[in-house]
């Protein structure tokens, strides 16, 4: 640890923590905000008292980002321009992260303060995109480039679906529940303080749990990609490559270099514009092989040069992958499965995240779920339908809330807790014919619709103004 911050200056030092605090202070509005919705089942169908169920969601929270992995926080920091991260400069790095933070966070600040559940995901993409549109607003770019569109693509099209998805799936398997399962309690609302049946209360706990755990997977994940964007900022010479990598991984990184440089150099293409981002693409192998070549552990790379490790490695990856994509690239079936397997050797340098970073992002998340939770459950579970929610509804969306976040999860893709959630709720309430509460599902609706283009508006404002201000 002390390896990876020596030469921290003090100005430096005050700004990573600066950054570092904001960071984990969103993951703390991302517990009570989002992971209300989790908890809103359990409570609000007598399962638990508030503060066992609030308590059992934080500690999965907790474990569910320790679990995850990374695929959901490396897709959220691949949704930035390659520009900005390969940009060696601390004064760029700080200006987008802080815009991206402070913009997430005073939205998501917002609509907890008025009680709508609106998404965290939807928060910080729309923050992330409006960081890449300012961006290439700038003299010497073109507008809209440099923002990775297909990512775009894929995750803004899981965000819509999975409410699609959570009204939906909620809604018939609740009228399957009750053409199976002929118990008419179920579908009634609590009687006074009375638990459900042991065994629809054991299902509600199991579901809270599951979504909580899947939260803490997805959402935290993004936290993760958050704070390891300011590291590599701020400390490149100990954050910008994975230090803590064994001397086989090392040998295989730099064997992935020689078997690239390798296999490009019988690629068959003819178009110019290709060849000439193939000898870019060479340049850097040769950087890369130059640099790594003689370090058997990568804390013998160079501070200095560690930082154009982690640049080379993200454009060779970036540049082929866009080629692979777009068909431009021509190799051999059994060459090309080489050079996949050896990029991602090569990315081991750089995708990768310590464990005390997990451990923080991890107990923002879970600390923040038992804080501010009432106000989201108090709209969930009250002010969506019209009537108070059954046994079986709360079962119902919590049992697709789970899976899909947690399908969504190991996929990579960060979808809402809260639209999942929540229109899975009113999915319940529709085909439970107890009607919903126009204005509420109006307020909710809005918050959606305006998450994205304003967190994107408010982010890309803050990008110019830190800029200015840093750069």
């Amino acid at each position: 640890m002390e390896a990876m911050f020596h030469g921290l200056t003090t100005t430096t030092g005050v700004l990573l923590v600066v950054s570092l605090l904001i960071a984990f202070g969103f993951e703390f509005v991302n517990g009570f905000h989002d992971t209300a919705n989790a908890v809103a089942t359990v409570i609000y169908t007598r399962s638990l008292r508030p503060w066992t169920a609030v308590i059992l969601s934080g500690i999965c929270n907790f474990l569910g980002v320790f679990v995850g992995g990374l695929a959901v926080a490396l897709s959220i920091i691949h949704l930035l321009p390659i520009e900005l991260l390969v940009s060696s400069g601390v004064g760029l790095g700080l200006a987008m992260i802080l815009s991206l933070l402070l913009a997430a966070t005073l939205w998501n600040l917002g609509t907890w303060y008025f009680g709508l559940p609106s998404s965290s995901s939807h928060t910080m993409i729309g923050a992330i995109l409006g960081v890449g549109i300012a961006n290439s607003m700038l003299p010497g770019h073109e507008f809209g480039a440099g923002v990775n569109w297909a990512k775009v693509s894929d995750v803004g099209m899981a965000l819509l679906l999975s409410p699609l998805i959570g009204f939906t799936l909620a809604a018939l398997l609740l009228l399957a529940a009750k053409r199976l399962i002929r118990d008419p309690q179920l579908y009634r609302a609590p009687l006074g303080s009375r638990p459900p049946p042991p065994w629809i209360r054991g299902i509600l706990i199991f579901t809270c749990t599951g979504v909580s755990f899947a939260h803490g997977s997805n959402d935290g994940q993004k936290g993760v990609g958050l704070v390891m964007l300011i590291l590599m900022g701020i400390v490149p010479a100990g954050f910008a490559i994975n230090l803590a990598l064994s001397e086989p991984q090392m040998r295989e990184a730099s064997a992935a270099v020689v078997t690239i440089h390798d296999a490009l150099g019988s690629a068959a293409t003819s178009a110019p514009d290709v060849r000439a981002k193939l000898d870019e693409v060479e340049d850097e192998l040769q950087s890369l092989k130059a640099t790594l070549g003689t370090a058997v552990r990568p804390e013998q790379v160079p501070a200095e040069q560690r930082f154009a490790v982690r640049r080379d490695v993200l454009l060779i990856d970036s540049t082929l992958k866009k080629l692979d994509q777009s068909g431009a690239l021509v190799l051999p079936k059994e060459q090309a499965k080489q050079v996949k397997e050896a990029r991602a050797d090569l990315r081991e340098l750089t995708d990768y995240a310590p464990n005390w970073v997990l451990f923080c992002v991890a107990l923002s998340l879970g600390i923040g779920t038992m804080v501010g939770w009432k106000r989201i459950v108090v709209t969930v579970g009250e002010k969506i339908g019209k009537e108070h929610l059954t046994y079986a509804q709360g079962a119902s969306a919590e049992l697709v809330a789970m899976s899909t976040i947690g399908i969504s999860a190991g996929l990579g893709l960060p979808v809402s807790t809260t639209h999942v959630l929540s229109s899975g709720v009113a999915g319940t309430m529709v085909a439970q014919r107890a009607g919903l509460q126009a204005a509420t599902v109006l307020k909710i609706a809005s918050a959606w619709v305006l998450t994205l283009p304003a967190s994107m508006l408010l982010a890309g404002v803050l990008f110019l103004v830190f800029r200015a201000m840093l750069c």
